[in-house]
């Protein structure tokens, strides 16, 4: 049997797909005789497209994920999925007029015209590579692109099968796919490894499709049967390594090799070992299984080196939603001892200490993402994030300190939140400006299937709508696009639009003078040496000498209230010593220090406590310059979108 996994538009071009590696190494290995290679289409259109328009890289990496919500991505290819160039092309103007600039709007506009162009020429590529079994990933911006391609190759060829799988297709999601795109034979909903070989098993006269779970398929009057979906989760002994033969190769032949540096992604845990005790209330990126599950340190090192040695390729994403805290422990270690200079990105959980940072740092892992989305401990704990808003200040500080990149998202919106949540946040945002600053502006939260949001209306949210972008790029009732989509329309909740317009200006200010920024100390013993260079601060150079102060500003290195802060000191320094002689350390000596630290910009204080924020004298500055790279490759637009209208993406 001859299977070939298509990867549409918008994959991104930086990566192989780790889903359809997994899926060939899965087909070849468990199904005796089975051929599988993967039909790079993503590269295929960056080659074709560039030919015909004047798109670029940053073009490709707006419709792949700056978009997503608002859809722009899968409306560039509804016009191949319903063959028409001018498919809802005033729907498309209308909705998202003032959302994206003059010059994007005509870029999606041609995008949209020559997009059955290219899904036609791609359908006939496929078909004369003469597949038994044609496999679409759907992933995020897949979805129009992968449901075109395969309604072309099914009038092409009706007796290849068309199956279709990935993130868009978990649950309900992936039935209403089935049951309204009768040109896709099967959907497998779910995790892919065993569910995808069965099906090769199926389709070679072996078992019932009725056996295989979460899979969707029809029955002999062509009605869209969709099998419940597996009671729970493949064990991580069961997750298979990919197979990322020929991606790079392909790459190497295409345009896109002069846009980026390709990467390796790596997979060593699935679901979410924090979502299982406290489900952020506003993701949904586990989908149907939350349940936390990794593979064992020496199979995980073993697979990151494996994949190092076979491409010569040292940079790598770990997917991970979230770090298994015991490979810093177990793998970590290793890889700093490997000799390989890996270039690791991974989420973490923000509360991380500053040795566990410090190992992540050795071990090559220089981005993070530790999912901070807000710096106020009120609105976190709506969010139900386990962290307060000066842990999230503290990892900002020790990222830099460590030689960490941060990335992290700002996030408002949430039910129950109030303006004075955001007015002490925003009035320090002055004092952070040395320190990594979100990727983005602020972005009301949107809903998404599977949140908790989605799932418990008592939290805030009822009377869900599918986001507007799935009614101007699906011909379907709603009732169909309810159980399609996976982001929803509600009602705004929390600050008003004069709040978030103040927070989003902090946010600016603080981009525009982060590369020029600086707040540093170091410690030597008798004094403690500050350095700072920030807009809002006229002072440049302090001592803190005293016994209190020195105390004090080494306790602060973790978030402390002053009432604790002042009794830790007494102790430290004994219940005499103070600002004079005989002075006690009291709590009101305490808090006039930290007012005064207050004004020089020298703390960050929420929900009573404080934390200090100048990271220690490492050169920190450095980290700074791939800041400073993409701001000089890429100034604005001056018809730039909106602020506030590109809400950034989770990394897939």
């Amino acid at each position: 049997m001859r299977v070939l996994l298509v990867n549409m538009p918008w994959s991104p071009i930086d990566v192989p797909s780790l889903a359809l590696g997994i899926l060939k190494r899965s087909a070849t290995e468990n199904r005796p005789g089975t051929t599988a290679e993967v039909y790079h289409a993503n590269l295929e259109y960056t080659d074709w497209i560039t030919e015909r328009t004047g798109f670029g890289k940053d073009d490709y990496e707006y419709y792949a994920l700056s978009s997503y919500f608002l859809g722009c991505g899968d409306w560039v290819f509804s016009s191949a999925l319903y063959d028409d160039p001018e498919w809802r092309a005033e729907e498309f103007t209308a909705a998202l007029r003032g959302k994206l600039s003059a010059s994007r709007m005509r870029m999606s506009h041609e995008l949209h015209r020559l997009a059955p162009e290219f899904v036609a020429r791609t359908a006939r590529e496929i078909v004369a590579r003469k597949p038994d079994v044609v496999g679409f990933c759907s992933t995020f911006q897949q979805n129009t692109a992968a449901l075109a391609a395969a309604g072309h190759v099914k009038r092409l060829a009706p007796h290849i099968t068309t199956v279709l799988g990935g993130a868009n297709c978990d649950a309900e999601q992936g039935h209403a796919a089935h049951r309204n795109f009768p040109f896709v034979d099967y959907v497998v909903r779910g995790e892919g490894e065993t569910a995808f070989p069965r099906l090769l098993g199926v389709l070679k006269g072996s078992g019932s499709p009725r056996a295989i779970p979460g899979l969707c398929w029809r029955d002999d009057e062509g009605t869209s049967v969709a099998n419940p979906m597996a009671t729970s989760p493949l064990p991580p002994a069961a997750i298979v390594s990919p197979d990322y033969s020929g991606y790079f190769e392909r790459l190497a032949a295409s345009a896109a090799r002069h846009w980026v540096e390709p990467k390796l992604v790596v997979e060593g845990a699935r679901g979410c070992w924090w979502g299982e005790k406290h489900h952020c209330t506003f993701c949904g990126l586990n989908g149907t299984f939350m349940e936390f599950r990794s593979k064992t340190p020496e199979r995980f090192y073993d697979e990151i080196t494996e994949l190092a040695r076979r491409h010569r390729v040292l940079d790598m994403y770990v997917v991970d939603n979230i770090l298994d805290m015991g490979y810093v422990r177990t793998v970590l270690p290793r890889i700093v001892d490997s000799g390989y200079d890996l270039r690791l990105h991974i989420e973490i959980k923000a509360n991380m200490r500053r040795d566990q940072l410090q190992t992540l740092a050795d071990a090559g892992m220089i981005y993070v993402q530790p999912g901070i989305e807000s710096l106020n401990s009120r609105v976190l704990d709506l969010m139900d994030k386990g962290v307060s808003g000066c842990q999230n200040v503290r990892m900002l500080r020790d990222g830099a300190e460590t030689g960490l990149a941060v990335s992290w998202n700002y996030l408002h919106g949430f039910p129950h939140e109030r303006d004075e949540d955001y007015d002490p946040v925003i009035a320090q945002l002055p004092a952070l400006e040395h320190l990594m600053p979100p990727v983005d502006l602020s972005a009301r939260i949107a809903i998404e299937r599977f949140s908790p949001y989605f799932n418990r209306p008592e939290l805030g949210y009822d009377r869900l709508r599918p986001d507007v972008h799935y009614r101007f790029t699906y011909d379907l009732p709603e009732s169909e696009l309810y159980d399609l989509a996976y982001v929803f329309e509600a009602p705004d909740r929390g600050i008003g639009a004069e709040t978030a317009e103040r927070l989003n200006e902090a946010i600016k200010a603080w981009h525009e003078a982060y590369a020029s920024s600086r707040l540093t100390h170091t410690d030597l013993g008798d004094r403690i040496v500050l350095v700072s260079r920030r807009r809002a601060f006229d002072w440049r150079t302090r001592e803190l000498t005293g016994p209190v102060e020195l105390a004090a500003f080494r306790l602060l290195d973790q978030p402390h209230h002053p009432a604790a802060l002042a009794r830790k000191i007494a102790e430290q320094l004994g219940a005499g010593a103070g600002g004079g002689e005989d002075a006690p350390v009291d709590e009101a000596v305490v808090r006039a220090l930290l007012e005064r630290w207050l004004e020089w910009g020298l703390v960050f204080t929420d929900a009573g406590q404080y934390v200090q924020v100048a990271p220690a004298a490492v050169n920190e500055d450095l980290l700074r310059l791939e800041f400073m790279r993409r701001t000089a490759a890429a100034p604005e637009p001056a018809d730039a979108e909106e602020p506030g209208t590109r809400p950034a993406v989770p990394v897939p």
